[in-house]
């Protein structure tokens, strides 16, 4: 899953830092009260109740508690200004903290996965669980979908990636609790086995999720540009700025949510390198203020008319 298909409307313009980080300590606050709530009664009522699938569901919720505080944290970082060592600013800081979101999710399938085998591996030991476990596992699934559109809603309005990581993590949990729910009907119903079945299936999903955010985010810290759909409309903005008569060399990288660029300007050939620079000034305001850009360096390149001899020698001068 390429957590960029959330942010790619080419025509949205940037947020600032301050309503950026606003809105993701908002909403990652919001989830924090949600899964402490959750993590308690779904491993408190899944002891209770001998449903080792809500058990697991509720070490999944656990482990949201520990992603949204990475989240906290990187939001906080992410916003410090530029410095000497880091002269492009911390943007960065989201995608480690979305790669350290995969890595988490990853390690949390894997233990799933593990306990689960054990518990096929001894089927007798399969207990009858309580019909309180529904409930609770159903209550959960309505919680996490909930907290899910509402924390994707806010990613996609401020375009962060690392808030899209947390809000499919919730979504994770809306849908390990659904096969949880079935789990614990299947065991009622007088087939015991189901339950630790429905917490295999739920390490499967985590530990999937786990590798695509992660394998995701380490292609943005290696400098993985942007999508062409967002190129195209920066492409755009620099063609028609007064003096730009064609562009090239376009490269882009991301940095967190931002962009850095470079672009090659093509502007008339006769023109001073005063008149150059300025040009070359507006294009790069433009694209600043109209884009996710954080900076843009250009260079500036001669155009001469199509049909004008090139190679023609300069006039001779009388003598």
């Amino acid at each position: 899953m390429d957590n960029n298909q959330f942010l790619d409307d080419p025509e949205d313009t940037s947020h600032t830092p301050a309503e950026r980080q606003a809105a993701s300590m908002r909403s990652t606050w919001v989830s924090v009260g949600v899964n402490v709530f959750l993590s308690c009664a779904q491993i408190g009522i899944g002891v209770m109740a001998k449903s080792q699938a809500l058990i697991a569901d509720g070490i999944h919720s656990l482990s949201d508690l520990v992603s949204d505080f990475v989240v906290l944290i990187a939001s906080r970082h992410s916003q410090k200004d530029a410095d000497e060592d880091h002269p492009y600013g911390h943007q960065r800081f989201e995608t480690a903290a979305s790669l350290a979101l995969g890595i988490i999710l990853l390690g949390v399938g894997i233990g799933m996965l593990w306990s689960a085998f054990r518990k096929l591996e001894d089927p007798d030991s399969v207990q009858q669980v309580h019909i309180i476990a529904l409930w609770v596992a159903v209550g959960a699934l309505v919680a996490k979908e909930v907290l899910f559109r509402y924390m994707l809603r806010v990613a996609k309005r401020v375009k962060s990636s690392m808030l899209v990581a947390n809000a499919w993590h919730a979504r994770s949990d809306a849908a390990s609790s659904l096969v949880v729910s079935l789990g614990i009907i299947g065991n009622l119903a007088g087939f015991p086995i189901l339950d630790p079945i429905a917490a295999l299936i739920v390490g499967f999903m985590v530990s999937k999720m786990g590798w695509e955010f992660g394998w995701d985010a380490l292609h943005d810290l290696m400098d993985r540009s942007v999508n062409e759909a967002e190129v195209e409309a920066i492409r755009t903005t620099l063609i028609e700025t007064p003096g730009v008569r064609n562009v090239h060399d376009v490269r882009t990288r991301k940095m967190g949510d931002m962009i850095v660029m470079d672009a090659h300007l093509e502007v008339d050939a006769d023109l001073t390198v005063e008149a150059g620079h300025d040009i070359a000034v507006m294009a790069r305001d433009r694209v600043l203020k109209r884009h996710r850009v954080l900076n843009l360096m250009t260079h500036i390149d001669p155009w001469r008319r199509p049909d004008r001899d090139h190679d023609a020698p300069p006039p001779q001068q009388a003598s």
